[in-house]
């Protein structure tokens, strides 16, 4: 726009009044859609915190958009289609945000996309939706995730209890995408990798017994848990441990909280392990860590890093669009996320704004590690593993 404006400049005398004018600074919003309530209603806080540090950093850094505010605001998709359908028109239809950081369960990102975000050509970029279903949504390449899909941290998992030596496991998973994406992909990994699935079973979100369920998994000693730490996980927890059936656990990283120990005697699950998505080491991780430790946040809570470089990715992808519009901020944003360019890091705003300006391309290494989007809006990563060590889950290191 800078180069057509010079050039109109010796033919048109009113485009040299318009020129000499400050620039107008423009305020754009961005919506955070997530489950405060329901079955991930601990992790969720810590999440948007993440997303929240990132939009603190864009505003002290000169905002954006010729110094205009970026704001973020919340709404509750209770990890439920329906729940976010409601959520999501609100943002964007009654607050009119240019994009969201969510949803973060698959559920609440595919109902809230398809209800208000595909009709109104809003881009999402969740932190969190993990199962393999949002790879083939129809979404007119307006739907990405900055976290791994469950596809990978299935076989990671597979991978994981093999190497341990456990040759035989029994699963247990949410009946819904997430759960049920997780389990497939799990169990077909640790098949083919020589392993025994013993029993394979769905259960029902929000019961309060699962003693029948945990009756046809009793043919494994190992009892992998696919659900959330604020409702099933929880529950099939604690009645596997009052059972007396299994020796070990596993958990995926819906069950990665502290809300997960609730009623559970810390040292009956002691050594349980799970998976999550993690970061490479390097300088961006470290950066965000000392952000996010400067700030008084948990660097390393569950997908707060992923939110982060949600929230940071849109506010590239804005100013890269050069307005809040959001006509042509999906390809900003593949053009901000992907290399070629000169790297930007977490915190690097001012450094990002002023390439932009000068025409410069950027590629914006994440906290979560590469963030390069193939077609489906999907990334590679890493997949660690964690532990319980005195009541609480330690990273244990990356699953190679």
């Amino acid at each position: 726009m800078q180069i057509l404006k010079k050039t109109l400049l010796t033919a048109v005398a009113g485009s040299a009044l318009a020129m000499a004018a400050p620039a107008m600074a423009q305020e754009a919003t961005i919506g955070f859609l997530g489950g405060f309530t329901g079955p991930i209603e601990s992790l969720t806080p810590p999440i948007f915190e993440g997303a929240q540090l990132a939009v603190e950093q864009v505003n002290a850094q000169g905002g954006i958009l010729d110094g205009g505010e970026l704001a973020i605001t919340s709404a509750d998709g209770a990890c439920d289609a329906t729940a976010s359908a409601a959520a999501a028109d609100r943002l964007i239809n009654t607050d009119g945000v240019v994009a969201l950081v969510g949803g973060l369960c698959t559920g609440e990102t595919i109902g809230g996309f398809n209800s208000a975000g595909l009709p109104g050509n809003v881009v999402f970029v969740s932190p969190a939706s993990t199962a393999p279903s949002l790879t083939t949504l129809e979404d007119d390449d307006l739907v990405f995730r900055t976290t791994p899909s469950d596809a990978l941290q299935g076989v990671k998992m597979a991978e994981m209890l093999l190497g341990k030596g456990i040759e035989d496991i029994a699963v247990t998973y949410v009946n819904n995408d997430y759960g049920a994406g997780f389990a497939d992909a799990l169990v077909t990994a640790f098949e083919e990798g020589g392993g025994t699935v013993a029993a394979n079973v769905a259960h029902e979100d929000n019961k309060a017994d699962y003693r029948a369920e945990l009756g046809n998994l009793i043919a494994s000693q190992n009892l992998v848990i696919l659900a959330y730490a604020n409702s099933s996980g929880q529950t099939i927890l604690r009645q596997a441990v009052e059972s007396g059936n299994f020796t070990t656990y596993v958990g995926g990283d819906g069950m990665v909280g502290d809300a997960l120990l609730t009623g559970i005697e810390a040292s009956m699950v002691e050594g349980m392990i799970a998976t999550r998505a993690g970061a490479p080491s390097g300088e961006a991780t470290q950066l965000y860590t000392d952000l996010a430790d400067e700030a008084g946040l948990d660097a390393n809570a569950t997908y707060a890093p992923q939110a982060y470089d949600a929230a940071f990715l849109l506010a590239l992808a804005i100013e890269k669009n050069g307005s809040a519009d959001r006509e042509g901020l999906s390809e900003a944003l593949r053009e901000v996320a992907s290399a070629p360019g000169e790297t930007i890091l977490p915190g690097e705003w001012e450094k990002a704004k002023q390439l932009i300006a000068e025409g410069t391309d950027i590629d914006y290494q994440g906290a979560g590690g590469d963030l390069d989007f193939d077609d489906a809006g999907d990334i590679d990563g890493i997949i660690i593993e964690l532990a319980i060590e005195g009541g609480s889950f330690t990273e244990v290191g990356q699953i190679d």
